[in-house]
């Protein structure tokens, strides 16, 4: 049985932190923020953790 490669696309988009989670970022940042709050910039530029009902599908993309 060959090695689980690991998905590169999601790997490049997600980071471990130091306890384990796995530590992502927000859509909508790339462009068209005039038509977004001051708060919603604010917001949208801090850092997120998947949320636990994708947990276990994202792990099995990251298998090495």
């Amino acid at each position: 049985m060959p090695k689980m490669k690991s998905h590169r696309g999601l790997a490049k988009r997600v980071k471990r932190t130091g306890s384990g989670k796995l530590k992502r970022s927000h859509a909508y940042t790339s462009h068209r923020f005039h038509g977004k709050t001051k708060k919603q910039r604010r917001q949208l530029a801090k850092s997120a953790t998947v949320h636990s009902t994708d947990y276990k599908r994202i792990k099995l993309m990251l298998a090495k």
